[in-house]
């Protein structure tokens, strides 16, 4: 059964297999509406298809950037924590000399 493809339903949906669209016989000549041109559609077709090829990389750099932007927040933290941790450290020293100064001051 070789039945002609719906709007809805179209026999292919590869555009250059598709039959142009023809202006209806039932339309005076020289009305308003243009001969329709599938040129146009398919380079529509062709960049929506590229632009959907693309999302994934796009999706992938902005996980990328997320990525990265939380281990350059990670490392400052890091970075945060290990300077407070000498920062008590050198008080401690800084304490014990101190008191070790002033022990030999009493004796």
């Amino acid at each position: 059964m070789n039945t002609a493809g719906t709007i809805d339903r179209p026999l292919t949906h590869d555009p250059q297999k598709q039959a142009p669209m023809k202006p209806s016989t039932n339309e005076p000549t020289g009305s308003a509406t243009p001969d329709v041109t599938t040129t146009g559609a398919n380079d529509s077709r062709q960049n929506r298809t590229r632009e959907m090829q693309l999302i994934p990389e796009a999706l992938a750099r902005a996980h990328m950037d997320d990525r990265l932007r939380e281990a350059r927040e990670q490392r400052r933290a890091m970075s945060l924590v290990t300077a407070r941790r000498m920062q008590r450290r050198a008080e401690r020293a800084s304490r014990r000399a101190r008191r070790a100064l002033a022990m030999a001051v009493m004796q």
